[in-house]
């Protein structure tokens, strides 16, 4: 229960903290309107978006030391050994990219890609490779670290005994959880299918790198989706 509270509390934390640095970046770059303005534009500036995303990363990442130093959680075995199979699992994010869209397509929603332009829309060159490298490679490694190898864990591997019951708990909370950590309420179904698909992935193989591997992938389209879309312009 210690380990759960801290995650959660770390992922709080890393929302207040990300609130914080933008309030700093935004008084140090005197922007008009200062936060709440900040808070409502649909394209923050580049440096808005890198501060939130490192504030938010700082939070997650003391609660994976909290968990790992001081929770007797255990890191999985070899949790960061990869295999060769594990590139399999690009086609699986590509898949669920692709189907998570298509789910949506029906209900034709206006602000669907609100997210990649909240990041990406006020961002060119260096800025934008900053925020591609962050959001591709970075982001997966700490949201999948917190949510499948300390949230999901805490919950499953909880209490004296494990039960079918805690493991599908912890994957349903891990999955809800992730979904709310992008504050997207428009993406939130489809993020929380995504969380529960790396949730089983993390349970079947015991290992981080294949939810990794999925999760670089299923962003990775949507990041080359918007280089083709800049492209064709």
């Amino acid at each position: 229960m210690a380990i759960l509270v801290a995650g959660v509390i770390g992922f709080l934390a890393g929302q207040i903290l990300a609130t914080l640095l933008d309030l700093v970046a935004t008084n140090l770059a005197h922007y008009p309107g200062g936060i709440a303005h900040l808070a409502r534009v649909v394209s923050p500036p580049w440096w808005a978006n890198t501060f939130g995303l490192v504030g938010l990363w700082v939070g997650f990442g003391s609660a994976i030391y909290y968990a790992h130093s001081y929770g007797d959680l255990p890191a999985l075995p070899h949790q960061w050994r990869p295999r060769v199979s594990d590139l399999s699992y690009v086609a699986l994010g590509v898949a669920c990219q692709l189907l998570i869209d298509a789910a949506y397509r029906p209900f034709h929603f206006k602000e669907l890609n609100r997210p990649v332009k909240h990041l990406f829309a006020a961002t060119s060159g260096p800025s934008f490779v900053l925020l591609a490298v962050m959001t591709l490679l970075i982001a997966p490694v700490m949201e999948e670290w917190l949510f499948r190898g300390v949230l999901l864990r805490a919950i499953s591997e909880g209490g004296a005994t494990r039960s079918a019951w805690r493991l599908v708990a912890g994957v349903i909370v891990s999955a809800v959880l992730f979904a709310l950590a992008h504050g997207e309420p428009l993406q939130f179904a489809g993020l929380v299918a995504l969380g529960v698909v790396l949730a089983i992935l993390m349970v079947r193989t015991k290992r981080l790198v294949p939810s990794i591997v999925t999760h670089v992938s299923f962003n990775g389209v949507a990041i080359v989706a918007l280089i083709a879309q800049r492209a064709s312009h």
